[in-house]
């Protein structure tokens, strides 16, 4: 199988002051196309860090990472911020809609940056809200849904621009056991359609229903 994300010797260090603070050390990690990856970790071990790094939200201090066989390493912000866009789709625990949008201007939104035109955006915004059970509810705001509603929107945006690699930070530690149940139910259905899966999660319950579990200790990869 085709590797979805390799690093190699990725790094990352802040400056505090006068002091090299170091997160990451030395990441040596493979992720192959169609993975269901859980990264576990205490508080402060440096997983936000390295789910950071995998989407572009941050660079390396050192280290090479490749994104489908493209050093993403070398690339200026305005490539990075394209890739985001195009090639990766974000879920995150506190959902990050816009309070006053529907459901389906949120999906919508981040067609706008890709410059796709304004009738294909909401057919394809409809199609993600459907595909994640909410077709009866694209008119609804945010306050008008449930948690485990809201966080499908998530989800249906992750998906608007049709992603290879979905990265879902904590995507269920706002939301009671069922709830949690139904996301990581559609997060495992995506996931069985080809979609690259990558959750980072402190609950053992959770990672369980990934097909693989890799543990982050003191900036290190602990298989």
């Amino acid at each position: 199988m085709a590797k979805m994300i390799e690093m190699i010797g990725i790094t990352k260090s802040y400056r505090l002051e006068a002091i090299n603070v170091p997160v990451l050390k030395h990441i040596n990690l493979s992720i192959a196309e169609g993975e269901f990856l859980a990264i576990m970790g205490a508080s402060g071990s440096g997983k936000s860090t390295l789910m950071n790094i995998i989407g572009c939200l941050d660079r390396p201090t050192s280290g090479k990472y490749l994104l489908e066989g493209q050093n993403l390493t070398t690339l200026n912000d305005d490539r990075l911020a394209y890739i985001r866009n195009q090639r990766i789709g974000f879920v995150f625990q506190q959902f990050n809609l816009l309070a006053r949008s529907t459901a389906l201007q949120n999906v919508m939104l981040p067609m706008i940056y890709a410059n796709v035109p304004m009738q294909k955006r909401r057919e394809r915004a409809i199609q993600a809200l459907t595909r994640v059970g909410l077709a009866s509810r694209l008119s609804n705001r945010p306050s008008q849904l449930s948690g485990g509603q809201q966080q499908r929107v998530a989800i249906a945006r992750a998906l608007i621009n049709r992603p290879a690699l979905v990265l879902a930070d904590e995507p269920t530690g706002a939301l009671d056991t069922k709830t949690s149940q139904e996301v990581m139910d559609l997060l495992t259905e995506l996931n069985e359609q080809g979609i690259t899966i990558i959750i980072v999660t402190h609950e053992p319950d959770v990672a369980a229903q990934a097909k693989r579990i890799i543990h982050i200790q003191d900036g290190e990869v602990i298989v």
